[in-house]
């Protein structure tokens, strides 16, 4: 794991640099910010992935400070700021809440946002196709997914009449936009929503007791930095409450998790690696548009439906993208 405040040492004067170090003046390694709410992920692992598919490795032709706000989504807005106080040549702030810190500690600092919901509702850019500002960077989009996601839950579960649904309301942007589209959904499908809140870890244990205990059918996990980092604790606990569970990243399913939909978020942390490749070229952020994923994974895992006595319909089966044996 890397520590919250780590700090790559810079490469040794006599190293030879790399071409792909070639738009930054003469002797200057680029430095880049990395502000996460929660612990190292899949989409912020895609990203070192991605950088290093470019060419660079941390530590030689590029440095990286990385910030993780362990679940702390008040923190976000200081550890911006020490960012910016650091001159970094271009901040990468992973996910909305992080994003929106980003945005306001600073308007001249090149930002890279990484799998923000929804850029645009958020009132981090001005549009997809022409962002503006010093803002760009890729869209997770979850946004518009979680209403596919609740259909499919009830395709599983074809006689559910109340769902349980479990947010946190600490990441208060993003999940309040989520929340809004899940009720949208929940209307059309004529489903009852139960919200339970969950802030960080602690409240996993009481959460899921109250969704077992006021008649919920089955769960919807809302895509958070802290349930991803949570996740095999969340299929645990839905293990024991033997409730049906749909999650918004594919890493809780091959975690046990019952279903999930989403986009690859570890390609999006790849994406995201080419604009800072880019802006470090010399590319505006006004100029580059919005990225948004193009393919949304189903990934079903039999195991757990056979423990819960599911049979998952052919269906659903049929568009999975990867199913569980």
């Amino acid at each position: 794991m890397i520590p919250r405040r780590a700090i790559v040492v810079a490469a040794a004067a006599g190293l030879l640099r790399s071409p792909l170090a070639s738009a930054q003046p003469t002797g200057k390694t680029p430095r880049i910010g990395f502000l996460s709410p929660s612990a190292p992920s899949p989409i912020s692992e895609g990203f070192r992935r991605g950088l290093r598919d470019l060419g660079y490795v941390e530590g030689q032709n590029i440095l990286v400070e990385y910030r993780w706000a362990e679940g702390r989504f008040d923190r976000l807005p200081d550890l911006a700021a020490e960012l910016v106080r650091l001159n970094v040549d271009v901040l990468v702030a992973q996910v909305t809440q992080a994003s929106l810190a980003a945005k306001n500690a600073t308007t001249t600092t090149p930002i890279v946002i990484l799998g923000v919901g929804d850029p645009v509702g958020a009132g981090l850019v001005q549009s997809l196709s022409r962002p503006g500002g010093n803002i760009t960077g890729t869209s997770g989009v979850a946004v518009a997914v979680v209403g596919k996601s609740l259909q499919l839950l009830t395709e599983v579960v074809p006689r559910i009449s109340r769902v349980a649904v479990l947010w946190n309301p600490a990441n208060a942007v993003f999940q309040a936009q989520l929340v809004r589209e899940t009720e949208a959904a929940a209307r059309t499908l004529r489903v009852e929503l139960q919200l339970v809140e969950a802030r960080s870890s602690g409240d996993l244990d009481s959460a899921f007791r109250a969704m077992s205990g006021q008649g919920a059918g089955a769960i919807l996990v809302l895509s958070d930095p802290v349930y991803t980092t949570h996740r095999a604790r969340i299929v645990e606990l839905a293990a024991k409450t033997r409730l049906p569970a749909m999650y918004g990243i594919r890493e809780t399913a091959e975690a046990g998790g019952l279903m999930s939909y989403g986009p690859d978020y570890v390609e999006l942390g790849i994406r995201t690696a080419t604009y800072v490749d880019r802006i470090l070229k010399g590319a505006k952020p006004a100029d580059l548009p919005i990225e948004q994923p193009t393919k949304f994974e189903l990934v079903v895992n039999l195991k757990t439906a056979k423990a819960l006595d599911l049979v998952i319909p052919p269906s659903v089966l049929g568009r999975a993208a990867k199913v569980i044996r």
